[in-house]
């Protein structure tokens, strides 16, 4: 048996897959309050005991391992504290990431635990794409570039779309969207990732539900002589985006108060969907046309209200394949752990 643990800031879930990558059982469980979120996963994974003595390994999704962690590693505990350093490259994803770790270590102690990167799929990004303009001293003291995040997402859409279309992922030009809580596109050309909205951090790119998404960083200028870091981070990150323009956090709320008149409302929607398009036809001019265009995540695969109004009136992909893909990353997150 392989379990793959996949432990977010609000929820998480696991899957559990046979020999042949056969999912036997799954179970995603949303957590009201922080505080309770390391009881309630020491329950659920004891829950899994009666799998103790078939169980080959313990999978997990890591969101940001640093330069240091692209492809699948297995977790030792030296491992393990070279990842805890990694907290602060996703604030809002990590430390839950390392959480799930060190709870399957104390109810599977002999279990071997592999983490699968969100970041190794961007892993081959050209230098032109994931260098920031900054001075090279800063660059390399704070080892700044994009990393790229929602790849293992991105990855699993374009191989499954790829093969619903019956057509080789190494041979396509294939643009994906995963839009959720958090929302990233990436272009893909015969089958590696060559961009991605998302950067050094998962704030950058597109705006999110509760994250920004781009910004003049002159903003961060003028906020830094007035707040403190951690005020600053908590804008960013959980105060701004569709929540902080519509004081909504719930994409169909937001659809509900869009059709009830909500100036609010309407306004996030017109950046969300605005922002969206601005990156899907940067991609198309980078990738020079596009075959295969793929929405994923709770509001992409979720929402045919929001697919639609990014793609009516969008000329330049009249004549694209147009898929909606719910994602498996635990399956993709299993596969890459055989491989390891």
């Amino acid at each position: 048996m392989i379990i793959v643990l996949n432990c977010g800031s609000q929820s998480f879930k696991y899957k559990v897959f046979d020999s042949k990558l056969k999912t036997i059982l799954e179970k995603s469980r949303k957590i009201e309050k922080q505080k309770d979120y390391p009881g309630v996963l020491d329950h659920e994974l004891k829950s899994l005991n009666f799998f103790k003595d078939q169980t080959e390994r313990i999978c997990h999704r890591f969101v940001h391992g640093g330069e240091n962690f692209r492809d699948p590693v297995v977790v030792t505990k030296r491992v393990l504290k070279k990842l805890k350093k990694c907290k602060d490259f996703a604030p809002l994803h990590n430390p839950y990431n390392i959480l799930g770790i060190e709870k399957s270590f104390e109810v599977f102690p002999k279990v071997k635990q592999v983490a699968v990167f969100d970041t190794g799929f961007y892993k081959d990004l050209s230098k032109e794409v994931y260098t920031y303009p900054l001075p090279e001293k800063i660059t390399k003291k704070y080892n700044f570039r994009k990393f790229g995040f929602h790849g293992i997402s991105h990855e699993y859409v374009g191989r499954a779309g790829a093969k619903q279309i019956k057509k080789p992922f190494n041979k396509l030009k294939i643009i994906s969207c995963h839009l959720g809580g958090g929302a990233s596109i990436t272009a893909v050309k015969n089958g590696k990732a060559i961009d991605t909205s998302m950067g050094f951090t998962p704030l950058e790119g597109l705006m999110m539900m509760t994250r920004i998404g781009d910004i003049d960083p002159g903003i961060l200028i003028k906020l830094g002589k007035d707040l403190s870091v951690s005020e600053i981070d908590k804008i960013l990150n959980k105060l701004s985006g569709v929540k902080g323009v519509s004081g909504l956090s719930d994409m169909k709320k937001v659809l509900k108060e869009f059709e009830n008149g909500n100036k609010k409302a309407e306004l996030a929607l017109k950046i969300f969907i605005y922002r969206i398009k601005k990156y899907i036809g940067a991609y198309y001019a980078l990738l020079n046309g596009c075959d295969l265009l793929i929405f994923t995540g709770a509001i992409g695969s979720g929402s045919s209200k929001i697919r639609k109004m990014i793609i009516n009136g969008f000329e330049i992909i009249k004549k694209t394949e147009i898929l909606f893909i719910e994602t498996n990353e635990e399956l993709l997150i299993a596969e890459k752990s055989k491989k390891l």
